[in-house]
């Protein structure tokens, strides 16, 4: 009895905390991942002119800085204005509040996305006492990479998914009788979803290794289902992408490089546990 109470006392306070002190130290971690998100987005939403004008509705315009750079490749490649967009479209709205809906809605996606790696942390430094020492010692710089790749998925997706959608699907027309006029809570969906989604998809390393450590997942598996992968992400980049092939490469390459990295993960996962177990008998 005593050397129970001797260990237990040894033990971190946050392993002794009650069902109530963990349900009150998540509720703060919480707080203080919407208080981050909230700061940040009342810093857009005061910054509006630059968040709109320069951020958000740059890219309907040809002198994006995406579009630019096509149109340089192009000359370079003596392929002249092929890949130069020179088409710009105005944007309307028809709602008594939707600009004002779609400044709130832009400021909170805008405090999201500044915010992640803080949110991310307290949400990490809730799960983190629970793990054993090994597990923490192999899931040090989590927060960091994982913020990280959320990170370059947004600039992926800002850069490249939805300016290549918001032309093509901007500029597209079945008939010369019918004529585009885009609404601006149109396009803020085009281009916040398709940034976001860069994102999310920028997590597959992540998301491969916890799945790993878990035993669900498997390099074998990953190598079985690579046909199946690789079509998908070709399916997706031919639906976001005008219909020409340098624009459905540069989608699809990062994502099937992501892929691989993640069956690479996965087999350093699991040849790492595999040694762990044998040394355990």
């Amino acid at each position: 009895m005593q050397a129970q109470n001797a260990a237990a006392a040894d033990m971190p306070e946050q392993d002794q905390m009650t069902f109530l002190e963990h349900l009150e130290e998540l509720r703060w971690r919480l707080i203080k991942a919407v208080a981050a998100i909230l700061i940040f987005a009342t810093a857009a939403f005061i910054f509006k002119g630059f968040v709109f004008d320069r951020i958000i509705l740059a890219p309907k315009d040809a002198s994006f800085l995406t579009y630019r750079a096509f149109c340089w490749v192009s000359m370079r490649l003596g392929l002249d204005d092929t890949f130069c967009l020179s088409q710009s479209f105005k944007l309307q709205n028809i709602d008594m509040s939707g600009q004002f809906s779609s400044h709130i809605l832009v400021s909170f996606i805008a405090g999201l996305v500044v915010a992640f790696p803080y949110v991310f942390y307290q949400f990490w430094a809730f799960v983190m006492p629970g793990l054993k020492e090994n597990e923490k010692q192999t899931a040090r710089g989590t927060v960091f990479f994982t913020s990280l790749l959320f990170l370059l998925g947004v600039l992926f997706g800002y850069f490249l998914i939805a300016p290549l959608s918001v032309q093509f699907l901007g500029n597209y027309r079945v008939s010369d009788q019918v004529e585009n006029i885009i609404t601006l809570n149109s396009f803020i969906s085009t281009v916040a979803t398709t940034t976001l989604a860069g994102g999310l998809v920028f997590q597959l390393p992540i998301v491969v290794y916890a799945l790993a450590k878990l035993g669900i997942v498997t390099p074998e598996l990953l190598k079985a289902y690579r046909k199946h992968a690789i079509v998908g992400v070709l399916i997706l980049s031919a639906v976001v992408t005008p219909p020409d092939i340098t624009s459905q490469v540069l989608v699809t390459l990062p994502l099937i490089v992501l892929y691989e990295i993640s069956i690479r993960i996965a087999r350093r996962v699991v040849k790492k546990s595999r040694k762990e177990a044998l040394a355990q008998k």
